[in-house]
């Protein structure tokens, strides 16, 4: 998995499938909401999200109001936020 950002867009490509991947996410999200209350996720190519990509991210939301607009690139992925009942949580839509 590689992750980058640009302002308030971060770009998630490869599999998040690991610990590493949770905490390379979260500590480039951490660093992105210190100063946006509103971030765009992209999530290119993953087939998956780990539960705690999952919980990370509701906590954000629901917790520390962030704003988090995500583009998922994966009908599997898309498939699964929306089973979980996370798509308008998350604002979620297919990239």
């Amino acid at each position: 998995m590689e992750i980058s950002s640009s302002a308030n867009t971060i770009e998630i490509t490869g599999n998040i499938k690991s610990i590493s991947d949770f905490s390379k996410i979260k500590s480039l999200v951490d660093g992105v909401v210190a100063s946006h209350k509103s971030v765009t996720i992209n999530i290119v190519d993953s087939l998956s999200i780990t539960s705690s990509v999952i919980g990370y991210f509701n906590k954000l939301i629901l917790k520390d109001k962030i704003n988090i607009d995500m583009r998922i690139g994966n009908k599997q992925l898309m498939e699964l936020i929306d089973d979980l009942n996370l798509t308008s949580t998350f604002k979620a839509r297919k990239a």
